[in-house]
């Protein structure tokens, strides 16, 4: 049964396009500057970067109806006549949280990057390009476009990584580049093969897709094809290695868009193009995908406990909620979808925060090592205090978003019709016994790092806490966090249309 599809342009201003080319063009104007030191460059990227969070907060409150599932704020210029190519854009449910958490983050980000000196500039401009290729990604209506958006990412990630990171700083930037430019070749042969396939001219248009059938052999082989390279990034189990390393290097601006945007786009791509392209093959490997998934959880948070260095052991801790995600998104459930998208927004708070107090607290005392600290607490109470509580957010405690987030990816799983009553009960039990890890491990950070007896010279000044700017990120972060725990209707009712509409394809096909 094909779906019929209505358009409605409430107004032809091209928002999406200005969104997307702001940024990265405003960014170039940067090199331009006079040198008059960093203090400029600085206040103009963070000028910049606000001026997007607030364009787009008032163009989504203004011309974006929630109640549509449909794709809105449409646009579609054609780019490359031989090639039938089209600048397509357009948001729907499923895409405007993440887009709005980008522009949270990005601006938290670029406040977070004050101590960067070195090449301000070049670092700046940088982090605007991520934000332009972010909001192009998560806004394309076309494979190909989607894929340019995706490789567009990688680039700046790349040079940050390689000139602001830490001692292997270069083997971490080579290990990323080569899992996730590697894997992208198959999102790029994916989408020609699907685009190629049983129509007498190419299109890369996501709709038309979703409503053409494909052969069921064919769908498996373009779904691994997908699969691959989303399950780099998000990461899937045996295909993260390169985030710990990765996160373990980085400057920890960097690993704020990381933890926060990157890991997500794999799951939007998951959701976009394996759920609403190929539905069949999704629906026979959804039981092996959930399995992994609960096993990952398990063997994240279990590998996490045994990491010397504070941000691998977070990063680790991204990868087991990433296994929630995984879950949400393979039970075919309106739940699960619903919790998987709302685990999508809370983790990007979450994990942002935790990876910003990492790094605060290594700027501070310079130890990467969680068995070289010890006796924080008293030198720095503003810090204890925000790394508790989030801490607490990320075992997901009850009135903060990570518990609403989890529990109802645990509803999805149980409430689900299509699997019999016994793998339902192991998967909870093993999604159970990962929770129980969980505080494990947070906890044990907590208590090497800020408990016990001071084992390094600190100056007795009241610059060591931390100080305006980063109470600032840190309680900014922390209101959504607990807004969402609260009433997490505020992000489930951006995608619950959407989600009804994907699902909608799985029983009519």
């Amino acid at each position: 049964m094909t779906q019929v599809y209505l358009v409605f342009t409430t107004n032809s201003f091209p928002w999406l396009t200005i969104f997307v080319v702001l940024p990265i063009s405003a960014g170039s104007l940067m090199f331009f500057f006079p040198h008059k030191g960093n203090k400029v460059i600085r206040q103009y990227t963070i000028y910049i970067s606000i001026l997007e969070l607030l364009l787009m907060t008032y163009t989504f409150s203004y011309y974006f109806q929630l109640e549509d599932p449909l794709i809105q704020l449409t646009e579609n210029y054609k780019w490359i006549n031989f090639f039938d190519f089209y600048w397509r854009l357009g948001i729907d449910g499923l895409s405007l949280g993440p887009i709005l958490l980008i522009g949270f983050i990005t601006t938290l980000a670029t406040l977070a990057a004050w101590p960067v000196t070195r090449n301000s500039r070049l670092f700046y401009f940088l982090m605007l390009a991520m934000y332009s290729g972010q909001i192009g990604l998560f806004s394309s209506q076309d494979l190909l476009l989607f894929f340019i958006m995706w490789e567009l990412e990688l680039i700046p990630i790349y040079l940050v990584l390689s000139m602001w990171g830490g001692k292997r700083r270069l083997y971490s930037a080579t290990k990323f580049i080569l899992y996730t430019a590697g894997s992208s070749v198959f999102l790029l042969i994916g989408a020609l093969g699907i685009a190629l396939y049983g129509s007498n001219e190419p299109t890369f248009h996501l709709e038309t897709l979703a409503n053409q059938s494909y052969p069921v052999a064919l769908e498996i082989v373009l779904y691994i094809g997908f699969l691959i390279t989303f399950a780099v990034k998000l990461p899937i189990v045996p295909l993260h290695t390169w985030l710990p390393d990765t996160h373990g290097e980085a400057h920890y601006s960097t690993c704020m868009l990381l933890a926060g945007i990157l890991l997500k786009m794999g799951a939007y791509g998951l959701i976009r193009i394996n759920m609403e392209l190929l539905p069949h093959a999704h629906s026979i490997f959804s039981p092996w995908l959930i399995i992994i998934g609960a096993m990952q959880i398990i063997y994240a948070a279990s590998t996490s406990s045994g990491q010397r260095n504070l941000k691998k052991r977070i990063a680790y801790s991204s990868v087991s909620h990433m296994g929630f995600i995984i879950i949400g998104i393979y039970s075919i459930s309106d739940m699960g979808l619903n919790g998987a998208i709302l685990q999508i927004i809370s983790h990007g708070f979450i994990g942002t925060a935790l990876f910003f107090l990492a790094g605060t607290s290594f700027d501070r005392i310079r130890l990467a090592y969680l068995d070289e600290m010890g006796g924080m607490a008293t030198p720095m109470p503003k810090i204890f205090m925000m790394f508790n509580i989030l801490s607490l957010a990320s075992l997901a405690l009850p009135g903060m978003s990570g518990f609403f987030a989890e529990l109802i990816v645990f509803f999805g799983i149980i409430t689900d019709q299509k699997y019999l009553l016994i793998p339902k009960i192991l998967i909870t039990f093993v999604m159970a016994v990962g929770m129980i890890l969980t505080p494990i491990y947070l906890l044990s950070i907590l208590r090497q790092m800020f408990y016990g007896y001071k084992q390094f010279n600190t100056p007795n000044s009241s610059f060591f806490d931390s100080g305006p700017r980063e109470l600032f990120v840190l309680i900014a972060i922390l209101f959504p966090v607990m807004g969402i725990g609260i009433y997490p209707d505020f992000v489930l009712s951006l995608s619950v249309d959407k989600v009804e509409a994907i699902l909608s394809n799985f029983f009519y096909r």
